[in-house]
């Protein structure tokens, strides 16, 4: 009897450290690899730098694009570049050229 008694005794005494370490571990776990956790932040921030750099690329061609036509607007129409587009679209060439088709990207 005093064998379980003791044994009862040192279990209590064991019970709320064991419990608390538990729920320590529980939340450690879920701060670390958790759905919201720091892996899942760091993900996520990775996603946002590539998100960023794809649409500074975008926005850098969507410019240039736009400085394309502003040249060949009918207000201001720069012969240079309707020479260069009627050229690429007619596959035309004068006289003395020789013309080379370039591959698409």
């Amino acid at each position: 009897m005093r064998l379980v008694e003791e044994f009862r005794r040192r279990l209590r005494a064991v019970t709320g450290p064991a419990l608390g370490f538990a729920l320590v571990g529980y939340f450690a776990y879920h701060l670390c690899a958790g759905e919201r956790g720091l892996l899942a932040w760091l993900q996520l921030s990775q996603e946002l730098r590539d998100a960023e750099a794809t649409y500074s690329a975008v926005h850098a061609e969507e410019r240039a694009m736009e400085n394309r036509v502003s040249l060949l607007r009918s207000d201001h129409l720069d012969p240079d570049m309707l020479d260069e587009r009627a050229r690429a679209v007619l596959h035309l060439g004068g006289p003395n050229e020789v013309i080379v088709p370039l591959p698409r990207k």
